[in-house]
């Protein structure tokens, strides 16, 4: 294998996209959709969750069946990682600058029509909002939009180390690729069942186990939980009922609505999306029914349940049922109704049926008997089977149920050229080490492989100007602190920073998670500080000295120092957006 592993960056599109390796932008990931799975892998090479198999939390894992591993995984990020999107945190840019970015290889029109940040809207759920203010834009002006970089879990762990954080956090992209390693490593699930779909306002996976399963932010999602009517289950529906599927990321590759090239395997998505379709469809019964009242509370006023207390009839509204519910934590559902009822005062009940309300015992009845039929067909015949004079808001309440269990997820037509790629072919009985050698070593032929090694900071491996690249042109954090000062001052405010560095050995941290995270060795102070003086003086000509054990930055004749022990040896000149490695 060649002792750097470098495309050919004369082409903008390739210097672009391994340059936004580093950076990792929602945007960024929507134009190069082959970044998405290398993130996943990037975090199975890191040792930070290898850690996790140690913590007793996760004991005896390989005993547990998969949806105790799953809760166990849930159970461990909730605890330790919190959902973030603040706009500040990994800085602002604009449409004009991004536009300009990627209009020589990108249909712009296509961008401003997929992703939230360009003018996208998404459909009925979203057109009732607005976009800028729901994100926090509305006090910048409408060209104004945040980088919402996605981070390594290195990354994600050094929250850390920021004012107001106890935990670590991450955006919603972020933990779609935590929760895809994780249940790798610490779940044993392997790759081949984990797929990452992202739509233009968020990201979360499919696990094909099972009747399968969804990891949305910090929490998962069952198939049953999906219908469970719930506040938590109707969050976690929001996307895949109102949004496209922009992108599927697989190990075998990906799918994207607006390429007409794929690269995942034919079968695989094949195989998802019908267990996807699967999950999100269900017949009615009369616990999904029960669900649906919950979720939908308008229609719990159309309903009486008839309950046998002591030998004797009584009755009481649904609306009266639902807020024992919600009082006592105790479900309708019917392998608790008992205990509910027994939890109601005596005064609540009638002894005669409440005029005008169906009794809702008939109605699950009726839905067990119905238990194969057409929804249509169920509509009729409960419309003769319980009459009623609120006949608009049955024919309402049947249209909600239409939507309440059949969710057509929107995802990218399989009318593609599938054209497979070659990837890494690793399993949950391979070692970190012997991962690690099979990524390295498909590098020289897989792309897949390669974008992982620029993902995970392989700095030996890879070619460094993407890198610099990226430090330089889109790590504008320090730039409110650092701008305007002069040479010393910025080299004085960077040297109170703590002298560690979030990333592991031969792995380099950009500006902007030094800047944030308060820490960092002396060859990211060294960037940190080229991408502060070139803020300042654009055009200027910086160089970088990386030698052993201390990184030198020289401007205007002046010299920097900063002690390292990443171990490193380069010559960088940076001249304005023109950068020589050597």
């Amino acid at each position: 294998m060649p002792a750097t592993l470098s495309p050919d960056f004369s082409d903008k599109k390739t210097l672009e996209k391994y340059s936004s390796a580093y950076t990792l932008s929602d945007m960024e990931i929507f134009i190069f959709p082959e970044l998405f799975y290398p993130l996943v892998l990037a975090n199975i090479m890191s040792p930070e969750i290898w850690k996790w198999r140690n913590d007793p939390w996760f004991r005896d894992m390989h005993r547990k069946n998969f949806i105790s591993k799953a809760n166990r995984i849930k159970q461990y990020i909730i605890d330790n990682y919190i959902f973030n999107l603040d706009l500040e945190t990994w800085g602002l840019t604009d449409k004009e600058t991004e536009l300009e970015r990627f209009s020589d290889f990108f249909d712009t029109k296509l961008l401003k029509q997929s992703n939230a940040l360009f003018g996208y809207e998404g459909d009925k759920y979203y057109f009732s909002i607005d976009i800028r203010r729901h994100f926090g834009l509305d006090k910048y002006k409408s060209s104004v939009i945040p980088y919402w970089k996605t981070e390594t879990v290195e990354a994600m762990a050094a929250f850390r180390h920021r004012e107001h954080y106890t935990t670590g956090a991450g955006e919603c992209v972020s933990l779609a690729a935590l929760y895809a390693a994780a249940m790798f490593i610490v779940g044993e699930v392997p790759l081949e069942k984990i797929f990452i779909m992202a739509t233009p306002l968020h990201s979360q996976n499919f696990i094909n186990e099972k009747e399968g399963l969804l990891t949305n932010n910090r929490r998962i999602m069952t198939k049953n939980m999906w219908f469970n009517g719930t506040s938590l289950s109707e969050k976690a529906r929001r996307a895949l009922e109102n949004e496209k599927v922009i992108i599927v990321s697989h190990i075998t590759g990906h799918i994207h609505t607006v390429y007409k090239r794929a690269t995942i395997d034919r079968d695989a998505y094949d195989t998802f999306a019908r267990k996807l379709t699967s999950f999100v469809k269900s017949p009615l019964t009369p616990a999904i029914f029960i669900n649906f009242l919950r979720f939908k509370s308008e229609y719990k006023c159309l309903f009486q349940y008839h309950y046998l207390r002591a030998g004797t009839s009584h009755y009481i509204t649904l609306e009266k049922l639902f807020e024992y519910e919600h009082s006592l934590k105790v479900s309708m559902n019917e392998e608790t109704r008992g205990r509910l009822l027994a939890e109601v005062d005596s005064e609540e009940f009638q002894y005669d049926p409440v005029p005008g309300k169906i009794i809702l015992n008939e109605v699950e009845a009726f839905i067990k008997r119905h238990s194969d039929s057409d929804l249509k067909v169920i509509e009729t015949e409960f419309t003769e089977s319980f009459p009623t004079r609120h006949t608009d808001c049955v024919r309402k309440m049947f249209a909600d149920i239409r939507e309440f269990i059949i969710t057509e997820p929107r995802l990218p037509s399989a009318d593609r050229e599938f054209e497979p790629e070659i990837h890494p072919q690793i399993s949950v009985t391979d070692s970190r080490d012997e991962i690690i050698s099979k990524i390295r070593s498909l590098a020289g032929v897989s792309e897949m492989a390669l974008l992982t090694l620029y993902v995970y900071r392989d700095m030996a491996l890879t070619d460094w100007r993407p890198f610099v690249k990226a430090a330089i042109e889109r790590n504008p954090v320090c730039h409110a602190d650092l701008g305007g000062r002069n040479a010393e001052e910025i080299y004085s405010l960077i040297n109170e920073l703590t002298n560690e560095s979030i990333y592991g050995p031969g792995r380099v941290a950009q500006p902007d998670e030094v800047w944030n995270f308060r820490r960092g060795d002396g060859t990211e102070k060294a960037f940190l500080m080229a991408d502060a003086l070139v803020f300042n003086d654009p055009g200027t000509e910086v160089k970088i000295f990386l030698e052993d054990d201390q990184a030198v930055v020289e401007y205007n004749c002046r010299h920097f120092r900063f002690a390292t022990v990443k171990g490193l040896r380069k010559k960088i000149t940076i001249r304005g957006k023109e950068y020589i490695i050597s």
